[in-house]
């Protein structure tokens, strides 16, 4: 978009390390800073602290959740006057990620599914739909929080305590942050695994299935551009990211003595072998 960070643009980074009660105070410093945009990126809660902070500097969020829904917008194609950004699948998969563990491991009857309740509003949303398919195929859930990285390792230990027969990791900022220790994790308990994003295959979990988030990451970026310029955000509708990526490991498969069907490696955007 013409912007090279270090010589005609300038960015300042706040990371609130998987605690939302952080955000509104980041949010209220960069607007003391008086920063030209505010980004919030893969989080539905980073983008209502910012607009919380402020009516007049602009917000470019990016969001897996429904923005309407969450209160970011009142309208996808006229954003409120200083507000907009990408949406894409993320929670609206999950369901599909109880499915693909389903079709691997048939014979098993109970899965575990890991949430981050400090994300309130994405937990709910997802464990709507996942208890849903969940009970369309006559499966049980063991459902365990994790808000932070020092949950990981007792909530796998719990798994494998129950014999769960896979594990489903929701979508969560923070999950997406962890995606490679939480692979780690599921090859050192030998646990089958989908996570949303392609990191967690490509460090060694089983599959991934998700939205494209640099594709999200790129429109945002294209969205802060254009406001740059001088654009408006209440002139750029909420864009919807809808490519959704399906990983497979064939390596980490053949290693948990897991068969994957020729029928979902025709599916699946890049294979892992």
């Amino acid at each position: 978009m013409g912007f090279d960070e270090g010589k005609n643009v300038a960015i300042e980074f706040r990371w609130a390390d998987g605690q939302p009660d952080r955000l509104p105070g980041l949010a209220a410093d960069l607007v003391r800073k008086q920063v030209s945009v505010i980004v919030a990126p893969g989080s539905a809660a980073a983008g209502l602290a910012a607009k919380a902070a402020t009516t007049t500097i602009p917000v470019v969020f990016e969001t897996g959740l429904d923005p309407i829904e969450a209160g970011l917008v009142k309208s996808l194609n006229r954003p409120e006057a200083n507000v907009t950004g990408i949406t894409s699948l993320n929670s609206e998969v999950s369901p599909k990620g109880i499915e693909l563990l389903h079709e691997l491991i048939p014979q098993a009857k109970v899965f575990s599914v890991l949430v981050n309740s400090a994300n309130a509003a994405i937990a709910a949303i997802t464990m709507s739909g996942v208890q849903a398919s969940s009970r369309r195929l006559g499966l049980d859930l063991q459902i365990l929080d994790a808000n932070s990285e020092k949950d990981f390792e007792p909530a796998f230990e719990r798994m494998v305590e129950a014999r769960t027969g896979g594990l489903l990791i929701t979508p969560s900022p923070s999950f997406n942050t962890f995606a490679q220790e939480l692979a780690a994790l599921s090859v050192k308990h030998t646990l089958p695994a989908v996570h949303g994003v392609r990191e967690f295959a490509i460090a060694g979990g089983l599959m991934s299935y998700g939205g494209n988030i640099r594709e999200s990451h790129r429109q945002a970026g294209i969205y802060v551009g254009r406001i740059l310029k001088g654009e408006k955000p209440a002139d750029l509708a909420v864009q919807r990211e809808t490519k959704v990526e399906l990983y497979v490991n064939l390596k980490t498969a053949k290693a948990l003595g897991i068969t994957v069907p020729n029928t979902l490696i025709g599916r699946a955007d890049e294979v892992i072998e």
